[in-house]
């Protein structure tokens, strides 16, 4: 968990200026529902919605779709050396400020014609305890999507830093996932404890603000009068939100982590085949220093120096391939794009203990990969879904030989797009298959782990 204070002084907004923030990719028209569908904004406390999303919703408002709203706690507790205001007064105080918002934002979005409509309801969670409470705000996601429009779930950044906005980061995800929808997520505290050397912002994309957007978010950050500020001159009631830290929602864009819908196996092949035609290397396998010392940290983890038979679950361009062949004598590599199968059979064409097949992992395990001493997973894992991905590891359970060895290598950033992360990913590996962990390397981005078979190989 990070540890900051809003009296810190926090990362400049220049800084973010510099590093390109407002030059992120814009966000997918995909990742706006269209007329008739609903937008839910989840948010912590009274001015998270406004802070990170008001300009989405006033957009969302007029394209006719609606906006549901769940306010988790009334915010009681963010001036808890008050003399002037009790918690309670407090709470007052700050539901009262939201209403106000949601009015300005209703309001804003009526010259629209067929305008969407915002509602908007209080869970009465306790602020700084979410966190105890997630059944709650599970319930309520569930009943707004159980309605079966076309819906996209907004909330704060699930690593936020905050306990109350990663509790509903988190929840948020889960009914996402669940219901198959799209997944929204603004940050709030990141921009203030975070720095452009932090590299997962630039997975991240950008809403750009039109003139009545802008006018409407503004309008609305001006209702929560509690927090920018002071609640009287007496110490202890100083504004919560100081200039600095409102500079970051004064860009011309709001920025999200855009989790499109789930996909899985089924959407590999065509995926993956549009990305290798686009860019020949779309991960810069052959260029960087990073994936060319991965590789070599991966092949330095194998406990054996030979190997009879491997399976590679996701060869892509056969880096990797090429390197298990110098120690294995078969290695059977499997990927679901075709395109990247047939540059990879280029570079492997003097390989004569090389397979190559195109599957769909899981389900095209094929018949060639079993009595195996070696199995790598290498950043494939994320790109199924959580059913998949546990089939995947029980095929590697049921053809591992005693004593053979599950290798896994993933990155440890966001991944857009799709439902899992490289946290994840291993330790379903761990549950799935209860087998000892032999060796784990660690670092910032990535996250490798090799993991035994019970008994003694024969090899």
């Amino acid at each position: 968990m990070v540890t900051f204070s809003h009296l810190d002084a926090g990362t400049p907004e220049q800084s973010w200026q510099e590093a390109g923030v407002e030059a992120l990719p814009p966000l997918d028209a995909h990742a706006l529902p269209g007329r008739g569908g609903l937008l839910i904004v989840v948010a912590a406390h009274p001015d998270d919605e406004s802070l990170g999303g008001a300009g989405l919703v006033h957009r969302t408002l007029c394209a006719g779709a609606d906006v549901a709203v769940l306010l988790c706690t009334a915010g009681e507790a963010s001036h808890p050396e008050s003399p002037s205001t009790t918690p309670d007064q407090l709470a007052e105080l700050r539901l009262a400020e939201f209403g106000r918002a949601m009015d300005t934002l209703s309001a804003a979005a009526r010259n629209t014609a067929d305008a969407g409509t915002l509602t908007w309801r209080y869970l009465g969670l306790p602020d700084s305890g979410v966190a105890r409470r997630t059944g709650d705000l599970d319930d309520a996601l569930a009943e707004l999507l159980a309605a079966g429009r076309h819906a996209v779930v907004v909330s704060t950044y699930r690593d936020d830093g905050h306990t109350d906005h990663e509790a509903v980061g988190r929840s948020a995800a889960r009914a996402a996932r669940k219901a198959g929808a799209g997944l929204l997520e603004f940050p709030i505290w990141y921009w203030h404890w975070s720095e452009p050397g932090h590299e997962e912002w630039r997975n991240w994309c950008a809403l750009p603000l039109d003139p009545a957007a802008l006018d409407a978010k503004q309008q609305a950050l001006a209702a929560h009068v509690s927090q920018t500020g002071p609640l009287s001159p007496q110490p202890g009631d100083e504004a919560l939100l100081s200039p600095g830290f409102l500079s970051y929602f004064d860009r011309g864009v709001e920025v999200f982590r855009w989790t499109p819908p789930p996909r899985g196996a089924g959407t590999a092949a065509k995926d993956f085949d549009s990305l290798y035609r686009r860019k020949k290397d779309p991960w810069s396998y052959l260029s960087s220093w990073y994936e060319q010392r991965k590789r070599a940290v991966t092949m330095a983890a194998l406990p054996r120096e030979r190997y009879r038979h491997a399976f590679e679950a996701g060869c892509s361009l056969g880096l990797l391939t090429e390197e298990l062949a110098a120690r294995c004598g078969r290695v059977t590599a499997v990927d679901a794009s075709e395109v990247a199968l047939q540059r990879a059979a280029e570079r492997l064409a003097g390989s004569t203990q090389v397979k190559l097949l195109r599957g769909d992992l899981p389900d095209g395990w094929p018949d060639a990969a079993r009595d195996l001493d070696l199995v790598v997973v290498s950043e494939i894992g994320y790109f199924l879904q959580a059913a998949e991905l546990r089939r995947l590891l029980e095929r590697a359970k049921e053809t591992l030989v005693p004593g053979g060895h599950l290798v896994l290598c993933h990155w440890l950033n966001p991944i857009m797009g799709w439902e899992l992360d490289g946290e994840t990913v291993h330790a379903m590996a761990r549950a799935t298959t209860g087998w000892d962990v032999v060796v784990e390397h660690r670092e910032r981005d990535f996250l490798l782990e090799v993991l035994q078979a019970p008994g003694q190989t024969n090899g």
